[in-house]
């Protein structure tokens, strides 16, 4: 199965997808994986870094699928971009099952969040904490991140798919791990029904 844990930056996604990870079979592939890396070596937004970075996430993704590896995925999606709905298609596709987890809180819990000791040793790219705050606002100004404003390009993929929205602002980690695997427990057993 491919669990898609996604919201916007600094909303807990790596944390609570490692709680997901320690508390079942799936194994976490955060998006920083493939980042970190290649800023290192092409800087953040070139066109290798574009491409490798979306090369190296496809074959991750095909080898868990062949393999059958339980995946927790982690990522940012603008879910007002088509090109960004149809990647994520693509990814669902190779996997017998796919579900979405859309993790949200508010702007002041994600920025205390951005200064976190475990979301900093983990994105080395975040630890220039003025250009990480600023880029958390702009995101949060210029993206759409979430559903919560009504369907988006992103409505069909989530309606073929199930779908959990989870406030994660009054709760920690494994609170929210918790409750994400019971809710895909009652997804499978739904699926294993029909």
């Amino acid at each position: 199965m491919l669990l898609l844990l996604f919201g916007p930056p600094a909303v807990g996604k790596m944390t609570v997808g490692r709680a997901v990870a320690s508390a079942s079979s799936f194994r976490l592939f955060h998006n920083h994986m493939t980042i970190e890396p290649l800023i290192e070596v092409f800087g953040h937004g070139t066109e290798p870094f574009h491409l490798l970075n979306e090369e190296f996430r496809l074959r991750v993704l095909q080898e868990a699928a062949r393999t059958g590896t339980d995946l927790v995925f982690t990522l940012v999606w603008d879910v007002e971009d088509p090109q960004d709905a149809a990647l994520l298609a693509d990814y669902a596709a190779l996997f017998e099952e796919a579900a979405f987890v859309e993790l949200r809180a508010d702007l002041p819990t994600r920025l205390a969040r951005n200064r976190t000791a475990e979301r900093l040793a983990h994105k080395a790219s975040k630890r220039d904490l003025e250009w990480s705050d600023r880029n958390v606002r702009e995101m949060e100004a210029g993206w759409t991140m979430t559903t919560a404003d009504g369907p988006h390009a992103a409505a069909g993929l989530l309606g073929a798919h199930p779908h959990l929205v989870l406030e994660t602002g009054g709760l920690t980690p494994s609170e929210s791990a918790a409750r994400i695997l019971q809710w895909l427990e009652g997804v499978r057993v739904r699926g294993r029904a029909s």
